[in-house]
């Protein structure tokens, strides 16, 4: 199964009508993971270090020094986490392969013990009737290529490339779907400018050379990809909304945080405006001739992860956010909407705004929503996780995908995240986002009430009045 067959394309309006939420048919309901989130097994079966694995033995990184050398031990537990998909009417799963596992030095001999365990991975997902969406990036770029420069080298991007073909060559015949990249802006913003990811650099100018090796990374794989067969290609970016009192300030973040990927994979070409403001920091002469028509490569769905809106003020003397390269006079400002337990609103509205927004201004293209969720602050008693909130997120949100749909969006599928609770990164184990709970002292798994919810709603294609 792709995830461009089978979806009617349009809402009826006698179905709107009917006062139910009813998706259209051969809409595809998932979950979504990460490798080094889940996996655990970091020094196993020949994997080697990621910047991950350096980044989170680093102190102060991340929270009580927390690592994913053992995360929700689904290296081993895999087999039982399927069938709990499939208990719980998961029709899609995403994952991510770990490239450190596939090859540990990033380039070079392929490590067949690693890719034994994705093979088996994938069969027991198809034994299970889940189909598989695979990420090749989601953040555990091997070390010994962050020492020769990481994503600011073009080297990078190149050993991706092969990277992706080996991966292809052993599961291309059993994965229609594969992601390139996800959310490179973390991958650039987070871990070469702010810091606060991995591998913790803080340079504005690496920032954009890893923009730009990242997607040439991307377009890269899609070349090797498309010349070994595969059904469909993608990339999957981390987009919001973005609003505030002052346009120029409006079209400088939305440039930071959308179009500086947008644009380059969907039109060729980066925004001049971004270019023009981030001359402070780069000159751009990483970028050479051709790059963009190999980054511009089509591709055959979008994957957008949404998560809270963002909104701006002018603010004289407000310093620069390290995130956001050249913000200075700029405050990034929240309303008075709820909260997530990350200090994220909640808007479901801005998910239909966004959909509605990307399907105006870069027309033809798919898109899936390939990551939407919340952490709460989740406690386990009598054996029962009552997440209220959760539910009243994702039902609001997916309210707001039915209605993107309505006014013309191609939404072909959605993806929540996360399946389970798991390493969140900077944050460690203190954030829960898992529609299952994990007591990680004893890898117990408690399906909460929100992932019951979701059965029900997978099952029913929709949602109740």
């Amino acid at each position: 199964m792709t995830l461009s067959m089978g979806v009617s394309g349009g809402i009826s309006e006698e179905t709107a009508g009917t006062g139910e939420v009813i998706f259209p048919e051969g809409f595809v309901w998932g979950t979504a993971t990460a490798s080094y989130q889940i996996e655990g097994a970091a020094n196993e079966d020949g994997r080697g270090p990621s910047i991950w694995d350096t980044f989170s033995r680093t102190p102060g990184k991340v929270f009580a020094g927390h690592t994913g050398d053992v995360a929700c031990d689904h290296y081993h537990r895999y087999r039982d986490d399927v069938a709990m998909m499939a208990d719980l009417g998961v029709q899609a799963y995403r994952f991510s392969m770990a490239w450190p596992r596939i090859q540990p030095d990033g380039s070079g001999p392929v490590n067949p013990r690693g890719l034994d365990f994705y093979d088996r991975l994938v069969d027991e997902l198809h034994g299970h009737g889940i189909t598989p969406l695979v990420t090749l990036y989601h953040w555990d770029l091997p070390q010994a290529l962050e020492d020769r420069g990481g994503w600011t080298s073009r080297e990078t991007a190149e050993r991706f490339a092969e990277y992706a073909a080996v991966a292809y060559g052993r599961l291309g015949d059993r994965i229609a779907t594969w992601t390139t990249l996800n959310e490179p802006w973390c991958s650039s913003f987070l871990g070469y400018g702010a810091g606060v990811h991995a591998p913790g650099r803080t340079d504005p100018g690496a920032a954009f050379a890893a923009v730009h090796h990242l997607l040439l990374g991307h377009g890269l794989a899609v070349a090797e990809l498309r010349a070994a067969g595969a059904a469909q290609v993608g990339i999957t970016l981390n987009l919001a909304p973005i609003s505030g009192d002052d346009p120029e300030a409006v079209a400088h973040i939305d440039g930071l945080q959308n179009r500086i990927f947008l644009d380059p994979v969907l039109r060729g070409e980066y925004p001049a405006d971004v270019v023009e403001r981030a001359r402070r920091f780069t000159d751009w002469s990483f970028v050479r001739d051709g790059d963009l028509d190999i980054i511009g490569a089509p591709i055959d769905v979008l994957g957008v992860n949404y998560y809270s809106p963002t909104a701006v003020r002018l603010r004289a003397g407000q310093p620069a956010n390290p995130v956001h390269p050249g913000s200075e006079g700029i405050a990034f400002v929240q309303g008075d909407e709820e909260k997530t337990a990350m200090g994220w609103s909640v808007k479901p509205s801005g998910l239909t705004e966004l959909l509605t927004r990307v399907s105006r201004d870069y027309p033809g293209t798919p898109l899936i929503i390939t990551e939407n969720g919340a952490a709460f602050d989740d406690v386990l008693a009598d054996g029962r996780v009552a997440d209220e909130r959760r539910i009243a997120f994702l039902d609001g949100h997916f309210r707001a995908a039915h209605a993107a749909i309505a006014a013309g969006a191609d939404l072909r599928g959605y993806f929540v995240w996360s399946l389970m609770d798991n390493f969140e990164w900077a944050e460690g184990y203190a954030k829960r986002f898992g529609l299952v709970h994990v007591d990680y002292a004893s890898q117990r798994r408690t399906p909460k009430d929100s992932a019951l919810w979701y059965r029900e709603v997978i099952r029913r294609n929709g949602l109740q009045a």
